[in-house]
């Protein structure tokens, strides 16, 4: 699996971002921050919980994600562990399980996350 998200802050409230997936899980998606915390060597880690549905309105469950990030600017962060693992869904993905894997950047002056995802989703036997 892969793709890309582009999300922002405030489409639902001031801590979750919500925006377009494309690629193979192509869709909505949005991320509840639930928790920020210092990280080691000047990190700081985002508690998220993530909310996806596809295109063909099958949604994916998640287990409670972290998110570590670095500055890279004053407000702007670079992704530097960030995995989302799946813990079923509606439709194809019920029982669905897996790991995705995220890069990219965090720009929270202008209230916008830009990520590419890859990873496995294994379906359930239908």
């Amino acid at each position: 699996m892969g793709g890309a998200l582009i999300t922002n802050f405030g489409g639902v409230d001031a801590n979750t971002t919500l925006g377009p997936a494309s690629g193979d899980l192509s869709g909505a998606v949005a991320a509840s921050i639930l928790g920020v915390a210092p990280g080691a060597n000047g990190t700081t880690v985002f508690t998220v919980q993530h909310h996806w549905v596809t295109d063909a309105g099958h949604a994916i469950f998640f287990k409670v994600a972290e998110a570590t990030v670095a500055p890279v600017a004053p407000g702007v962060f670079g992704v530097v562990s960030y995995e989302a693992v799946i813990s079923g869904g509606t439709g194809k993905f019920a029982g669905a399980t897996g790991t995705l894997h995220f890069t990219g950047e965090a720009d929270l002056n202008a209230g916008t996350i830009a990520l590419r995802y890859s990873g496995r989703v294994c379906l359930a036997a239908q």
